[in-house]
This record gives structure tokens, C-alpha cells and sequence, in this order.
């Protein structure tokens, strides 16, 4: 009975709830309102900025041209107005219907700092051409631990490409602002928290900021290691705040972006028969049964059809990637620590019955902590260690030769091993199978630590914005390697089968039972760095900003050579800022190396640079709203780069041979040889460093605080370019080794434009693009070269650095040019193989000789380092969702291909490699076209087609899916059910697809025949949590 009354009791009141509810809604929708307003700062109105009620995920507007907004909402809503570089603001609505804002500049755009030459500058104050990346763009996929690997198109002037795709030899080669010299190192100086370390060695997860300093500005400081430009790593140091940490890990499986493909074997013996009925009417070279048989696979023992490229590869590997970060610290301590392991399998071929294990197996730890203890209010003690280790195990041979024999190696030889277990091999050939699984394995464990000690001591109570600085550091690189291999046992090439269907083959070699231990060695370095400073910053009147920095520096760097290279020097910097309008800049280096002679080894370095920042003058106010940055900067200045090259490391220094040569002693009918002392090399006393003169304007342009644009323009100029004047100084002098000299001279310009643009359409959808592109071209001035080249075909003077050498293929040999089968005696007559024939390449007779010789070769007009690299992605969040991308792509790249004389048919040796599965698009007697890719094939040996050409040079320009990823992260109510601040999913792509005019290989990596380790594609999976 209760229960019943109770039940009719629950009705009444839902009931009464019910009414409630639906008066109190009508008296909500009643009290509604339309607010309308502007939204400006301190210059005028502020275009697209959000104006969305709080709390809610659709009721939001955007403010138009004029800082305009209208929305509606109740009376007892809040509004919440937001714009990207503004500190947001909350509003309660109650009875207003107009609301104007004015936003106040973040404290993190105002006092937004960027990493420079041995210390910061506030980014509004830098003239200089400097570029920073957020550590986030640099990201790099599953199929590589190399930062280096993603640095092209992602920061303006810096050109990359990656020359192999090999763990643990992976690393791309890069250089700022392109190659301007021909001699010694040309790629930059990293500096990793100051001090000079290898970019790859580090982990992306570790860096707080990533600085490209290219112009003198950024880098006369650095006196003669400043010439190739800088890049300034700044590692992560602790927060205030309770312990957060995140973790990361990442699983990828990777395949090859592209591989040579080569006809099959039967297609093979087709065409042998073709070219060789050529020569030979009537005749063949392999019997239509044999072919029948291979093609059909009758017995792939003794009629075998290998792909040799598969077999010494596996198409398909993994790897994992797990990273640890933990932040926090107090007022007196703070503390960073990150931790990565990186594990990843490469894609040789593995016999897994075998005991022991060739395949390609790399393991690395990586570790960073950086401590930072408050002594005292004005005094800050900081210390850091980092480092890997890192184990790589491969086959004993060699990647590259591997890849070399799979192309020279037919696919109807032999097969990898035969059914019976025996490995077989032919005469004059190799079994690439073999070497890469049978030969046994190279282990290589390496080891460095890094140390870091740093003393802050803030001096205020002397005057205002003085501080010192002082820094010590220890590196140290341990690295070790082992080979344990043996001989392989070899059978004969089977001849058939006996009755009762064995193999007949005889054993060639024995080969070995066990691995030996082999050959081993070692190798380490150590480099110890001091640094003291002192830094002077303060703003005199609310307008005047002088800035000042006198540094002393000295490093070592010890790798077991007699002498330890050694650097020391003074830099400094003094920079005036008036009212962030007007900013003008000098800096300097006094430095030196001990790679010269006394009273040679020190020099000055200077630069000057000055900006205008046009937007903050009074009179640009009105537009500020719209055109939020223009900034035009100049600079001018010397850098130097004493890391020379050439073969010599002291060629101040005269040598002296002992022990060398032979005298003779005696009279008539007798002689004695003797051994003794012979003259080595005279040394030059005023032998000095490369010197680099640089200039540089720049502009900077910023619209509705959102989108920015920056464009460089420069002028490079490097004298005194160290060389062996081996080809100018005339014979008859009497030098035994002709002297070097800082004689040549590259001429480098070029521009660069950088890109981006943030927008945020309401509170749950936000984006930011970003795109460069960077354009350098060379041109050498003075080389060493005889004076009767100059101005000829064949100098390298106004050519570039690289630059590709060959034949001028006008076009091909036609039925027209033989007369009654030889050729038209107005032709000029090739001398570099057998007779022409309709088909083959005709060259241009440069030096008109009337012959083709090597005295008509010269400069193809292009590189391999591509001259522009481009880069352009995005990244866009939706609510819990994010999607990001980046293309990159480089443009005028170009290879030589060929210089193998298994390239193509009859080319070098009389022998058949494979044939590359194009081989149709051929010029023949029944298809005499222009447009093909090769020319005649021809079974006798001859190599006047495969010279080097304009026919065989091949633009590998490429635009490439660097990277791609879309990632999910749950509700934050969610996560703080199970005590996380965040947890996101993620699936990602990097180099998934290619696209190129060049189809045979991967145009982006270094090699003329497409036989060499591949670049690597990836597909991952991630989760990142904090908490």
C-alpha cells in the first residue's frame, strides 16, 4: 500500500518538475539578447577574433574586417574573446547589449625570446637572418632516429637530401644556405646548449628550441667556425610546478619507397638472342627450351629465375620507438629528464638456419637531464648530462656491394641456394644471397657521454641588468667494433641431374665449419669546452634598450691525433633598440686555430646589421590592426671556416721524407741502392682560413596577427679557399708536390621565404599552415686550373661546386648520317668505342676537332645537391581531434646516370648483369625514335653509349609526403577518471609516396644505378600520455 501511494506520490512530483523546467526555459529563451560590439587593441580593431559564450561548443562568432561581432545569447551567459597573441578576456552579459573589448598583447608575444649566438634576443629586436622551428615540426617518423632527416623544407635556407636509407647510416647531408665551397667542410656548426656536438646524436623530445642562424650577424661571432652558418640547439631545462610526465611510444613497420625492377630472366634471354642476332644472322644464344623452362619455372634448380634484389632483401621490418619525460621543480630546484629508446630492424636477407644472425639490428638509448639549483636569489647553478649508447649489428659485407653484385649477378645464373641445401656460385660471379647471410657479422657499440656545468650569477647590486657567465663541458665518444666471419662453402653451377635426380655439381671452395673471430678495433674522442661571459641588458628611459655581451671561449677537441684541434677567442655584441622602432647591432669575433702558423692564426670577424620595424611608428597605428609586423633589416659582415680539408692539416709546416727514394753510390759497373731523406712538401707560411663575406636583407610582414611572412635575400662571397695549386703552377718551378695556397673563390646567392599563418575559426577548430622554400646557386670564380682552360668548355671557372661533367648528346644516330654504311664524312668521328650505328648517341664536337674524344667533355650545368628545396603542411584541431601533414620536395637535382659496365647491355666488360625492366623503351630498327630512354643495345662490347651525357643526366626533383598524422585525444573529464591530464592516439605515415618524373629508383638517393639501401616508408602507431 505504501509502495502504491509512494508511486503515485514520484508522479506527481515528476510532473511538477516537468512545469519547472519548462517555465524556467521560456523565462531563459525570454531573457535572451543580441550582444553586439568591437573588439580591438591598443592600434584598432582586431580581425577574426573569437567572441564564444562559455561553456558552450557552438555558439560562437568571428569579428570581421572592422573588429565587428553580433551574437546572441541569454542574459546570464559569460562571453569569453579570444585572439592568437592576446591574453584572453571574460565577460559577464547580464542587461549589457554592447560590449567592446580591448585585448592586451600576451606577456609570451611580447617578451617572446628566439635563441641567437651565445645567448637570446627578443624577437622583435633580431635583425639578423634567424629562423626558429617549433620542436614539434621536427617530429620525425618510425623509420628513422636521424633529426637530420627532417630539417629539408622545414626551415628556411637549409637544403637537404638523405643519401641512404641504412640504419645507423642514415643521415642526410644538409648545408645552410647550399654549398659555397669546394674544398674542406661545408655543412654548419650545431651547437647543442653551447657546445659544439652532432645534431643527430640528439633526440627531438630533448629540445626546447631550434635556431638556424645564416647571416654574419648571427654568426661573426663565431669567427672561423661561423662561415657554413649555425644552428643553435637549446636543450629542456625544469619548471616550477609539481612532477609531470609524459610518455610516448610508437610502433612502425617500414617497406622501401622504391626499388630497381629488372626484367625477367626469360625476358632476358629474349633479348640476348635479339642483340646477338643481330651481329650473328640466324644465330642464337639460348635455346628456345631453355627459355620455355625458365619462364615456366620446369626446374627453378637448374633453369632458375631469381630476383636478386628480393632475395637479398625482406621488403618489409619494424621498428619501436619509446620516450619518458619528466618536468618540474620548485623555486629553488627544477629538474628535466627525457629518455628515448629506438630500436629498428633493417630489410637485408636472413638465413634463419644458420646459428648466428646477419641481419641488421640497431638499438639506442638516449638520456638527457638538466638540473637547475637556485644557490641563492641572484646565483643559479645548472648541470646536465646526456649521451647514448648504441649497439648496430649487420652482415659482414657491405650494403652497397651487396646491392652492387644483386645487379651484376643475371637472374638465370643460379638460384640462391639449391633444393639440396648447397649454396652455388659461377665463375667471375658472386651470389648475393650468400654474402649478405652466409659470411658471418660486424658488431659495432658505441658510447658517448655529455657534460654540461653552468654558473649564473646575476649582479644587480652592482647595476641593473649585469650578469655573468661561466660554462664548462666534457664530452667524451668511446666507439668499438668486431668481425666474426668465415669462408663460404661453394658448389659448382649444377649441370643436371643424375638418375635418380641429385644435382650434378662438383664443390668449389670448402669454405669454413665456424666464425672466426676476425678483425676488430677502436676509436674515441674527447672535447672539453670553457666559456666565461659577461651580459649587460637594461632600458633606459622606457625606450632605450642597450644590450652588451664580452665572451671568452676555448675548446680542444682530441680524437688521437699527434695534436688535439683547438679553437680560442673573444666574442661580443652590442645591440640598441629605440622604442622597438629603430634597432642597430654590431658583432664580433677574435678567434683562432692552431691550424696555422704564429702570427696567422688569430682574425678578426665583424658584422653590422640595423632594422626598421615600421609597424610600432606612431603613424602606422591605424592600419596596425591589419598589418601587425613590417620589419626591414640589413646586414653585412665576415665569417671563416678553418676546417679547410685538403690533405695536409699543418701545410704551413715543410716535410721531410725519410727512409724514402734510393741514391745510387759508385763508379763504372757498380751501384749500391741506399734509402735516405727526399723533400715532402714546402710549407707556405701565410696559409690561412676560408673567409666569407656576407650581406643580407631581409623583410618581415605580419597581418591580422596571424599570418607572417619573412623573405631573405643574400650575397655570399669565400675567398682564400685552401687548394694544392697542382694545376697552375707550371711544371718547370721544380716542386716534387706543388704547394697549397688559399687561392680559389665561390661566388653563392640565392633567397629564401618563410611562411606561416594560425587562424583559429571558433573554440573547437583551430589551424596553422606553414610553407618555405629556399633557392641557392654557386659559382666558382677562381679555381685551380691551367690558364689555357680558361674560358674554354672545359673550365670550371664561373661552373658551380659539384657541378656534373660529360658529352653534349645532341641526339641519336640516324639512317641519314651512313653513308653506305659509314658514317657521313661531314660528321665528326666518335672515338669511344666501336663504330657508330644508326641509334647510338651522337656527341657534340665541343673543341671541333673533328673527332669526339675526351677533350669535348664539360660542364652539364647542374648539381646533385638540389639548388631549391620547398616544404609546405599543416596541422588542424577539431574538438578532440588533430590531423597534420607536411610535403616536401626539392627542384633542380640532377644525376648522371650509369658509370657500371653491368648498366646496360654490352657496355663495358662482354658480360650481362640484369636489365632493368624498362628495357622495351629502347631505340630499335622497327621503333628509330628520339624519345626513348635508351639508345641502341648492342650485344658486343662497347661503352660509346654509356659515357657520361647530357642523354644519362636525369632530373630527380621529387615532392615527397614527409610526414602525416591524425591523432585523438580523450575527453579530459575521461582522463581524470584514471588520473591523466591527457591520453591521445595516433596513426601516421612518413615518405608514404613519391612523386617524380624519375621512375626507376628513388630519385632522392645517392647513387647512378639505384643499388643502394633504399629510402625507408613507414606507417606507425602511437599513444602519448601525461600525468
Amino acid at each position: 500500500m505504501k509502495i502504491c501511494g509512494g508511486g503515485r506520490l514520484y508522479r506527481s512530483v515528476a510532473v511538477a518538475i516537468t512545469a519547472i523546467v519548462a517555465l524556467v526555459s521560456m523565462e531563459a529563451n525570454a531573457q535572451s539578447i543580441t550582444v553586439t560590439g568591437t573588439v580591438k587593441d591598443v592600434n584598432g580593431p582586431i580581425v577574426g577574433a573569437t567572441v564564444i559564450q562559455k561553456g558552450s561548443t557552438t555558439n560562437g562568432v568571428a569579428t570581421d574586417l572592422e573588429g565587428r561581432y553580433s551574437i546572441a545569447v541569454p542574459t546570464s551567459a559569460e562571453l569569453v574573446f579570444e585572439s592568437l597573441g592576446y591574453e584572453s578576456q571574460t565577460i559577464s552579459v547580464g542587461a549589457k547589449t554592447i560590449i567592446n573589448v580591448v585585448l592586451q598583447e600576451s606577456a609570451t608575444k611580447i617578451e617572446e625570446v628566439v635563441a641567437t649566438a651565445y645567448g637570446t634576443q627578443k624577437k622583435v629586436s633580431i635583425v639578423g637572418a634567424i629562423q626558429s622551428v617549433e620542436p614539434g615540426a621536427l617530429e620525425i617518423g618510425g623509420s628513422t632516429d636521424r633529426l637530420s632527416n627532417n630539417l629539408a623544407g622545414q626551415i628556411a635556407g637549409v637544403i637537404a637530401y638523405k643519401p641512404s636509407g641504412e640504419p645507423g647510416y642514415d643521415s642526410s647531408s644538409f648545408w645552410i644556405r647550399g654549398i659555397s665551397s669546394y674544398q674542406g667542410v661545408t655543412s654548419p656548426l650545431v651547437l647543442v646548449d653551447g657546445i659544439e656536438r652532432t645534431l643527430d646524436d640528439l633526440d627531438v623530445e630533448q629540445i626546447e628550441s631550434f635556431s638556424v642562424l645564416k647571416d654574419a650577424s648571427a654568426s661573426a661571432m663565431y669567427g672561423v667556425r661561423g662561415a657554413n652558418g649555425v644552428i643553435v640547439i637549446t636543450t629542456k631545462r625544469g619548471k616550477v610546478g609539481k612532477p609531470r610526465v609524459s610518455i610516448r611510444v610508437e610502433q612502425a613497420l617500414q617497406a622501401p619507397t622504391k626499388l630497381p625492377e629488372f626484367a625477367s630472366a626469360a625476358e632476358d634471354m629474349e633479348l640476348q638472342n635479339e642483340l646477338f642476332a643481330e651481329v650473328n644472322p640466324g644465330r642464337t644464344v639460348w635455346d628456345p627450351m631453355i627459355i620455355e623452362r625458365t619462364r615456366t619455372g620446369y626446374d627453378p634448380d637448374l633453369y632458375p629465375d631469381v630476383n636478386w634484389l628480393d632475395a637479398v632483401t625482406t621488403g618489409m621490418q619494424e621498428s619501436t620507438r619509446a620516450t619518458v619525460n619528466v618536468n618540474g621543480g620548485s623555486d629553488r630546484v627544477r629538474y628535466s629528464f627525457v629518455a628515448t629508446y629506438f630500436r629498428e630492424k633493417g630489410i637485408m636477407a636472413v638465413d634463419e638456419s644458420l646459428p648466428f644472425d646477419t641481419g641488421t639490428k640497431l638499438n639506442k638509448f638516449t638520456v638527457r637531464s638538466n638540473v637547475d639549483v637556485n644557490i641563492t636569489k641572484s646565483t643559479v647553478l645548472g648541470i646536465s648530462i646526456g649521451g647514448y649508447m648504441q649497439h648496430l649489428r649487420k652482415s659482414a659485407a657491405s650494403t652497397d656491394s651487396v646491392f652492387g653484385y644483386a645487379f651484376e649477378t643475371p637472374s638465370y645464373v643460379h638460384p640462391t641456394i639449391y633444393s639440396d641445401g648447397t649454396i652455388p656460385v659461377r665463375s667471375q660471379r658472386v651470389n648475393p644471397w650468400a654474402e649478405a647471410t652466409q659470411m658471418g657479422y660486424t658488431r659495432d657499440n658505441a658510447f658517448k657521454i655529455e657534460t654540461l656545468v653552468t654558473l649564473d650569477q646575476k649582479l644587480d647590486m652592482i647595476t641593473e641588468g649585469l650578469s655573468v657567465n661561466a660554462k664548462f663541458s666534457f664530452d667524451n665518444y668511446q666507439s668499438k667494433y668486431s668481425n666474426r666471419t668465415k669462408g663460404i662453402r661453394y658448389y659448382e653451377v649444377a649441370t643436371g641431374r643424375d638418375d635418380y635426380g641429385n644435382l650434378i655439381h662438383n664443390l668449389r671452395s670448402s669454405g669454413d665449419e665456424f666464425l672466426g673471430h676476425g678483425s676488430g678495433g677502436a676509436f674515441g674522442n674527447n672535447r672539453t669546452y670553457v666559456e666565461a661571459s659577461v651580459h649587460y641588458n637594461r632600458i633606459f628611459g622606457g625606450k632605450h634598450n642597450v644590450d652588451a655581451l664580452v665572451l671568452y671561449m676555448q675548446d680542444g677537441y682530441d680524437s688521437g691525433d699527434v695534436q688535439p684541434f683547438r679553437h680560442q677567442g673573444i666574442s661580443g655584441r652590442l645591440s640598441y633598440n629605440f622604442d622597438n622602432r629603430y634597432v642597430a647591432e654590431f658583432n664580433f669575433g677574435y678567434n683562432g686555430s692552431e691550424n696555422f702558423a704564429k702570427g696567422q692564426r688569430f682574425g678578426f670577424f665583424p658584422s653590422a646589421a640595423i632594422g626598421w620595424i615600421i609597424s610600432e611608428e606612431p603613424w602606422m597605428s591605424n592600419v596596425k590592426g591589419v598589418l601587425s609586423t613590417l620589419k626591414l633589416r640589413a646586414s653585412l659582415g665576415l665569417a671563416g671556416n678553418d676546417n679547410i680539408g685538403g690533405s695536409r692539416r699543418f701545410a704551413y709546416m715543410t716535410t721531410i721524407n725519410a727512409n724514402n727514394g734510393s741514391y745510387t753510390w759508385g763508379h763504372e759497373g757498380s751501384s749500391y741502392g741506399r734509402t735516405g731523406v727526399t723533400e715532402g712538401h714546402s710549407g707556405v707560411g701565410g696559409l690561412t682560413w676560408e673567409t666569407v663575406r656576407k650581406a643580407n636583407v631581409g623583410l618581415e610582414i605580419g597581418l591580422w596577427n596571424e599570418l607572417n611572412l619573412q623573405l631573405d635575400v643574400f650575397d655570399e662571397y669565400r675567398s682564400d679557399i685552401f687548394i694544392q695549386r697542382g694545376n697552375s703552377v707550371p711544371t718547370q718551378i721544380g716542386f716534387i708536390n706543388t704547394p697549397y695556397d688559399n687561392y680559389g673563390i665561390v661566388d653563392n646567392k640565392g633567397f629564401e621565404v618563410a611562411l606561416t599563418w594560425n587562424h583559429r575559426f571558433s573554440r573547437d577548430f583551430q589551424m596553422q599552415l606553414r610553407g618555405t622554400a629556399s633557392y641557392a646557386k654557386n659559382w666558382i670564380r677562381e679555381r685551380d686550373e691551367a690558364e689555357s682552360l680558361k674560358g674554354t668548355h672545359r673550365s670550371a671557372t664561373n661552373r658551380s661546386v659539384n657541378e656534373h661533367t660529360g658529352y653534349i648528346a645532341l641526339r641519336l644516330y640516324e639512317d641519314a648520317d651512313f653513308i653506305n654504311g659509314a658514317l657521313n664524312p661531314d660528321l665528326p668521328v666518335p672515338e669511344l668505342g666501336l663504330d657508330v650505328q644508326p641509334g647510338d648517341i651522337m656527341y657534340a664536337d665541343l673543341n671541333e676537332d673533328g673527332k669526339i674524344t675526351a677533350m669535348d667533355i664539360t660542364y652539364l650545368g647542374h648539381t646533385t645537391a638540389p639548388r631549391f628545396v620547398y616544404g609546405f603542411g599543416g596541422n588542424f584541431v577539431y574538438k578532440n581531434l588533430d590531423f597534420g601533414f607536411f610535403m616536401q620536395g626539392v627542384a633542380d637535382a640532377y644525376k648522371v646516370i650509369g658509370g657500371n659496365s653491368y648498366f646496360m647491355p654490352g657496355s663495358g666488360q662482354g658480360v650481362f648483369g640484369n636489365v632493368y625492366a624498362n628495357y622495351q623503351d629502347r631505340w630499335t630498327p622497327e621503333n628509330p625514335s628520339q624519345d626513348v630512354f635508351w639508345p641502341r643495345l648492342h650485344y658486343a662490347n662497347s661503352s660509346h653509349n654509356t659515357q657520361g651525357s647530357t642523354w644519362w643526366l636525369k632530373d630527380m626533383s621529387f615532392l615527397r609526403l614527409k610526414n602525416i598524422e591524425i591523432g585523438y585525444s580523450l575527453p579530459k573529464e575521461w582522463c581524470e577518471k584514471i588520473h591523466l591530464n591527457n591520453l591521445r592516439f595516433y596513426v601516421g605515415g612518413y615518405d608514404l609516396f613519391t612523386i617524380s618524373g624519375f621512375k626507376m629508383w628513388d630519385p632522392e638517393i645517392d647513387t647512378t644505378t639505384g643499388l643502394r639501401y633504399p629510402t625507408m616508408k613507414s606507417v606507425q602507431l602511437g599513444i602519448d600520455l601525461n600525468f
